[in-house]
């Protein structure tokens, strides 16, 4: 497999906390370069030092940064995505300039060009018994076999099917939508949750995401899939802190979904509580496996039991019921 380097400049204070949330996004290996671990290097170095580098001694005034691989291919630009996304989180939390400037830099390339790149990688895809996937510049022979047809162009959204998350996601939704279905789909990306259950039969949807582009994302790709606008709302914003957004989105649904992170998904179980109607289902993921006992027994905490989880490659899907 080939990979791209790509560099997150932040501060020594943005380290830790930059390298936790790149493991629930998938990514656990990364290389650090920071100026203030080198300067102390040089202070309280042990043994005798007749040379060193220039090019080392450049370290003491470089900006720190935190060096990680993508893989060329369709998760890698998800991975990209969720990057991103979780940078610019980062920086609108913080007021006070702590953890730098919070930006990315491809190495001998332009992310416009490598960004592209990944649509060679994204082709029709089989998902559960019902649904395929499939972007609008690809064609798909039918061939008798029924399945409902989810057209999804996701641009600088996350959310193609390809990834282990989204597609464990729609599995559960496809067991779990039922004819006239309200959801909530949280953290939306593409749009490709909400789209899948209201073409697996829901009524309509409400969709949410941190992300001008992906909710501009998810209202694109619904209407690509024919789906009448007064039944697709979606919404800019982040329900954890922004209240008037939070109580706009106050009703009953039947299903919520949530492909997000861990810490995320803990931090949103009273929403979860206040948003779903009894007996109403619960599907989350975006959680990397060695963290989902800890995500399922905060949500459970809220009100809420596990019916069934799946896991593929180190990623985990919840289902729970809301009691």
């Amino acid at each position: 497999m080939e990979w791209t380097e790509l560099n997150i400049f932040t501060t020594t204070e943005g380290i830790d906390l930059i390298c936790s949330r790149l493991m629930d996004i998938g990514i656990k290996g990364f290389a650090i370069k920071d100026a203030e671990d080198f300067n102390e290097f040089l202070e309280n170095k042990n043994g005798k030092w007749d040379y060193i580098d220039e090019d080392l001694l450049g370290l003491s005034n470089c900006e720190t940064c935190i060096t990680i691989y993508l893989p060329n291919n369709n998760q890698g630009a998800e991975m990209l995505i969720s990057v991103n996304a979780m940078l610019k989180e980062m920086k609108a939390e913080d007021t006070e300039n702590i953890f730098g400037r919070l930006e990315t830099e491809f190495s001998n390339i332009r992310e416009e060009d490598w960004a592209n790149n990944w649509k060679q990688y994204f082709k029709p895809l089989k998902i559960g018994e019902k649904l395929l996937i499939k972007p609008s510049w690809e064609d798909y022979n039918a061939d008798g076999d029924n399945r409902i047809i989810l057209e999804i162009d996701p641009a600088s959204s996350f959310g193609t099917g390809q990834h282990h998350t989204t597609r464990l996601c729609l599995e559960l939704l496809e067991q779990s939508v039922r004819k006239n279905d309200v959801l909530l789909d949280m953290g939306c990306g593409s749009g490709i949750l909400s789209i899948g259950a209201m073409l697996l039969g829901a009524e309509s949807a409400v969709a949410v995401d941190i992300e001008e582009n992906a909710v501009a994302s998810a209202i694109e790709n619904a209407a690509k899939n024919n789906i009448q606008p007064e039944k697709y709302t979606a919404y800019c914003g982040n329900v954890l802190s922004d209240t008037a957004l939070a109580d706009k989105i106050d009703k009953k649904y039947d299903i919520i979904t949530a492909n997000i992170v861990a810490d995320v998904l803990i931090a949103m179980g009273t929403l979860f509580d206040r948003y779903l109607k009894e007996n109403g289902i619960l599907i989350i993921s975006g959680i990397i496996e060695e963290r989902m006992d800890e995500v399922i027994t905060a949500v459970e905490k809220c009100g809420f039991t596990k019916l069934e989880h799946n896991i593929i490659d180190g990623w985990a899907a919840v289902k729970l019921i809301h009691k």
